[in-house]
C-alpha cells in the first residue's frame, strides 16, 4: 500500500499538534514535510493505545507495528510512511522501538514511582521523537543527541503538568508516587483542599524539573543547520509557554486543560528573535551537555553516558 502522501501528514498535524504545526512553518520545506510525516506516525501509535477498548487486541497490533517496522512492509499508510522515512534518513530502528514501548506501557494502569522512573518515560515518549528529529533536521553529530533527548524530556514533562486530571481519569498518574502523598488517581480526579495543595506543589515540581531540561535542550541548538534554529527555538517556546499557563493558574490542571490562544504564541515567536538571536540562532556547536541529566538513562540510545570518577 502507499505511504501517507506529504499533504495527509501536514493535515494530521494542523489537526491534532497546533502548537507544533505553528512552529513548523517557521522550518524550510524539507524540514517541515519531515517532521509532518514523524508526528503523523507518533500520532497514530499514540492513537493504538488512547483510541482502543480492548486493551489486548491493543497489544496484538503494537507488536505487529513493531514487526511490520522491521520487515519494512506494511498495509498501513502512516507505517508506510514512517518505514520510507527511516529508509531515507538511515534513522535507526532503537529510538522508534523505545517510543513504541513507552506507549504501550500505558496499556496498564500507569503509576510513576519516583523522579528517575518519570524520566525514562519522558525519554521513551519523547526523549527518543527529539532524537529522531536529529535525522529530520539531518544532524549527524551524535554531541548533539543528548540535547535533543533533553528537548524531548521538557516537552513531555509539560504535557504532564498540562493534562494531570485527563490522565487521572484515564487511570493514569505520572506525578511520581513519592511527590503525591498517596494520592490515587481517583483522588486526583475530584481532589479535597489538602490534596489539591499536594497536587499544586508536585505541578509546579514538575515544572521546574521541565525548565532545566529546556535550558539544556535549547543549549544545543548551535548543533542544528542555521535554516532550522528558529522553528525549533519557537517550538520550544511555545510548548514552555503551557506551563507558564499552569502556572497562571495556580497548578491547577486536574479540573482544566491550559492552552496557548494563537496570539500568545505569535508573542513567544517574537520573543524568541528578539531575545535568544544572537544566544540561539548563532551559536557554534561546541556545548558540552550535563551527563548528571542523564544519569537514570544509561540503557538509552543516545544518552549521554556518565562516568565514574
Amino acid at each position: 500500500m502507499m505511504a501517507l502522501t506529504n499533504d495527509q501528514a501536514i493535515e494530521v498535524l494542523k489537526s491534532n499538534g497546533r502548537s507544533f504545526y505553528f512552529a513548523s512553518q517557521l522550518l524550510g520545506s524539507t524540514y517541515r514535510v519531515r517532521a509532518a510525516r514523524l508526528y503523523a506516525f507518533c500520532r497514530y501509535v499514540d492513537d493504538l493505545v488512547d483510541e482502543s477498548s480492548d486493551q489486548h487486541n491493543a497489544a496484538r497490533e503494537i507488536e505487529q507495528l513493531k514487526h511490520s517496522l522491521k520487515s519494512g512492509r506494511s498495509s498501513e499508510p502512516c507505517v508506510m510512511n514512517m518505514i520510507t522515512l527511516m529508509q531515507e534518513l538511515s534513522m535507526p530502528f532503537a529510538p522508534v522501538d523505545s517510543l513504541i514501548s513507552g506507549v504501550h506501557s500505558d496499556l496498564s494502569t500507569r503509576i510513576i514511582k519516583d523522579e528517575a522512573e518519570l524520566l525514562n518515560y519522558a525519554y521513551q515518549v519523547a526523549g527518543t521523537v527529539g532524537l529522531m528529529m536529529c535525522f529530520i533536521l539531518d544532524v549527524r553529530n551524535t554531541h548533539a543527541w543528548p540535547f535533543a533527548i533533553d528537548l524531548g524530556i521538557a516537552m513531555q514533562l509539560t504535557n504532564i503538568a498540562r493534562d494531570v486530571g485527563e490522565d487521572a481519569a484515564k487511570g493514569r498518574v505520572y506525578l511520581p508516587a513519592t511527590w503525591l502523598d498517596g494520592l490515587s488517581a481517583a483522588d486526583i480526579v475530584n481532589p479535597n483542599p489538602d490534596q489539591q495543595k499536594t497536587l499544586r506543589q508536585a505541578t509546579q515540581r514538575i515544572l521546574k524539573l521541565a525548565d532545566v531540561y529546556y535550558q539544556s535542550g535549547l543549549a544545543g541548538v548551535g548543533y542544528l543547520p542555521p535554516a532550522a534554529r528558529y522553528g525549533i527555538v519557537v517550538a520550544a517556546r511555545v510548548y514552555r509557554e503551557i506551563g507558564e499557563v499552569v502556572a497562571e493558574a495556580g497548578y491547577c490542571s486536574w479540573n482544566r486543560r491550559a492552552i496557548v490562544p494563537h496570539s500568545r504564541k505569535v508573542y513567544c515567536a517574537g520573543k524568541a528573535l528578539s531575545h535568544h538571536a544572537w544566544r540561539f540562532l548563532t551559536q557554534g556547536a561546541s556545548k558540552e551537555h550535563d551527563p548528571t541529566l542523564h544519569q537514570d538513562l544509561q540503557n538509552c540510545f543516545g544518552a549521554q553516558k556518565t562516568t565514574n570518577a
